[in-house]
């Protein structure tokens, strides 16, 4: 599973790109609607320009006491963060997201424009699945015995 790329972990996955003027109140709505923690903040020619997760809302915006419904994204996302290229192996991901302390990595090309999101429950879905194959497998050997 460390090994798998980037690029198959993402493989088939959404994710939500907004632009820097979007409210907070719009962002808590896409992040319910889409049922995802954290949103890609991308330019007019696609190229990320930050993240915001549902920490950054928690800290940034209700522990501030910001308004949500006239704070933009813009005031409370991470700039440029930590990016990881779609051939990297997962663990790298992984890796990045330890030594960061945070639970997503954007997934960019060479020109900086998002191809996806990467998070830390991603390694939970990856080991669920194998463990799944794992008793697929074992099923199918105790019927051949």
């Amino acid at each position: 599973m460390p090994q798998r790329p980037v690029s198959s972990v993402i493989e088939g996955k959404s994710f939500v790109a907004i632009t820097p003027s979007t409210t907070i109140r719009q962002v808590a709505h896409l992040m319910k609607s889409r049922h995802t923690s954290a949103v890609l903040v991308i330019d007019a020619k696609h190229h990320l320009l930050g993240i915001c997760t549902e920490r950054d809302l928690a800290v940034r915006v209700l522990a501030e006491d910001l308004p949500p419904e006239s704070t933009q994204v813009a005031a409370v996302m991470t700039t440029d963060p930590v990016v990881i290229k779609p051939d990297m192996p997962f663990g790298h991901a992984l890796h990045r997201m330890y030594e960061g302390g945070f639970r997503h990595v954007p997934v960019v090309d060479d020109q900086r424009r998002p191809l996806g999101l990467v998070c830390a429950r991603d390694a939970l879905d990856l080991d669920a699945l194998q463990l799944e194959e794992d008793l697929v497998r074992r099923e199918e050997i105790t019927v051949i015995l």
